[in-house]
C-alpha cells in the first residue's frame, strides 16, 4: 500500500492529539524494551523515546515510503525497521511496552492478532493502542456504501475492505483473557472542523481511500472521486462542517 507521507501529514496536528492522549496512559517505566507498531515516519515515535529515555524503542512500519523519512528521528534509544504487525505478533520477542497509534485498524482478525500481541508482553508490561472506530465514522460509511454500488462494485471486482475494529465489549474480553489488569477502554470523539468539502475528502484520501484508488484505472478514479465528493457534500450540507471522528483507546498492564 503506497502511503503518501505529505498527504497523511497534512492533518498531522489533528492526528497528533490522540497520540498524546494515548501516550498519557502509559505509566512510568524504569527500563526495558518497547515497540511502536505502525510508527509511520517516526515523527511521533520520537516523543515516546524522549519521554521514556530509559526505554529502548523500536518503531516498525510496513510502508517503505513512510520509513524513508524515519532516519532523521533515530536516536540512542530509538531505531526503526520494516515489518508488518502480523510479523511482530508471530515472533517470540518480548516487550515491556507495546504501543500503537492509529495503525492496527489496517490489520485483520483482531481477536487473534491482539491475543498474540498481548502474549508478547513481559509481566508488568503495558499495552496501549488507539484506532479509528471506522464503522461509526461518517466518511468511512459513505465510502463503504459507494464501493458497494455499481459501477464501482464491478471496477473493484466486488472487493471492499470491511473494518476489523471490534466492539468495546469484545476488546474487553480479549484484554481480560490476556491477563491484563488496570484495563481501560474508551471511545473519544475528535471533532474535525472543515471549511469546505475538499478538506473532508483530503482527510480520508490519506488513509482509508488508498487501497481503493490503487485498484482503479485512471478514468475510474476520476469518476470515483467526483461521486465521493458529491456524497460528502450531501452528507455535510452545512459549512463549516463538523466531522465527529471517533477513536477507541485500549490499555492494560500484564499481570
Amino acid at each position: 500500500m503506497p502511503w503518501n507521507p505529505e498527504i497523511y501529514n497534512k492533518f498531522k496536528d489533528i492526528r497528533f492529539k490522540p497520540f498524546v492522549d494515548l501516550m498519557e496512559l502509559i505509566k512510568p517505566i524504569d527500563s526495558g524494551k518497547a515497540i511502536d507498531l505502525g510508527c509511520g515516519t517516526g515523527e511521533q515515535s520520537i516523543f515516546l523515546a524522549e519521554k521514556f529515555k530509559q526505554i529502548d524503542f523500536l518503531g516498525v512500519d510496513s510502508s517503505v515510503e513512510m520509513l524513508a523519512k524515519s532516519k532523521e528521528y533515530v536516536t540512542d534509544n530509538l531505531h526503526f525497521e520494516q515489518s508488518t504487525n502480523e510479523g511482530i505478533a508471530n515472533s517470540d520477542k518480548k516487550w515491556d511496552l507495546i504501543f500503537s497509534n492509529a495503525a492496527l485498524q489496517w490489520s485483520d482478525n483482531h481477536e487473534e492478532l491482539f491475543s498474540k500481541l498481548i502474549n508478547l508482553l513481559n509481566s508488568g508490561g503495558q499495552f496501549a493502542v488507539q484506532m479509528p472506530v471506522q464503522n461509526e465514522n461518517r466518511l468511512n460509511q459513505i465510502l463503504h456504501q459507494l464501493v458497494s454500488e455499481e459501477p464501482f462494485k464491478s471496477y473493484l471486482k466486488d472487493w471492499k475492505r470491511d473494518s476489523p475494529v471490534l466492539s468495546m465489549d469484545e476488546y474487553a474480553q480479549i484484554l481480560f483473557d490476556g491477563e491484563l489488569e488496570d484495563i481501560q477502554i474508551m471511545t473519544k470523539v475528535y471533532p474535525i472542523i472543515a471549511q469546505d468539502h475538499d478538506a473532508l475528502f483530503d482527510f480520508i484520501s490519506g488513509s482509508a481511500l488508498i487501497p481503493y484508488m490503487e485498484l482503479l484505472q485512471e478514468d475510474q478514479k476520476k469518476l470515483f472521486v467526483t461521486e465521493y465528493k458529491k456524497r460528502i457534500a450531501e452528507n455535510f450540507p452545512k459549512l463549516p462542517a463538523i466531522y465527529a471522528f471517533k477513536r477507541i483507546f485500549l490499555y492494560g498492564i500484564k499481570a
